[in-house]
């Protein structure tokens, strides 16, 4: 004999969002170190762009500007860092500074068609309709669900 909850055992995993989602992540890392290569992960790209727009943030901004906890900020900032594509000066306060060294602005140069390949390759098949839609969806899912995370974006603009 079935119970109520039985039938809420079982959900087909292609039904379950959070499956989804991380299948989604797992492709788009795949696609990422396949198209761009390996000389930076999805996350140190992510922090390279934000510099190269904002050089100069501390840690901290740029934590919550790419979503991450500050300790793996920190890891991070170094391993760019020792591969010679950024500089961390410490400030008055003990804030360390960041900035794009000249290897790692060539770097986001020499990227610039990889990432728009990278691009078209997530979204190939899709119409432009159904691109712009899944984007909407997905800037719509993660803003409502921003909070929720145990590293919430939090933007500040100059």
């Amino acid at each position: 004999m079935s119970t109520p909850t039985d039938a809420h055992a079982f959900i087909d995993l292609d039904q379950q969002p959070g499956h989804l989602i991380r299948r989604a992540h797992q492709i788009s890392v795949s696609v990422f170190l396949d198209v761009v290569g390996r000389e930076v992960t999805p996350i140190q790209y992510a922090m390279l762009m934000l510099l190269g727009q904002r050089p100069g943030l501390d840690q901290l901004t740029v934590a919550q500007e790419v979503a991450i906890d500050t300790s793996s900020c920190a890891d991070i900032a170094a391993r760019l860092e020792a591969k010679g594509l950024i500089t961390r000066d410490v400030g008055a306060r003990g804030q360390r500074s960041l900035h794009l060294t000249d290897d790692g602005r060539s770097l986001i140069q020499d990227l610039s068609v990889p990432i728009q390949t990278l691009q078209d390759t997530l979204l190939e098949g899709l119409t432009e309709n159904e691109s712009s839609e899944l984007l909407r969806l997905l800037r719509k899912f993660v803003s409502l669900n921003n909070e929720r995370s145990r590293a919430p974006l939090r933007k500040r603009r100059p």
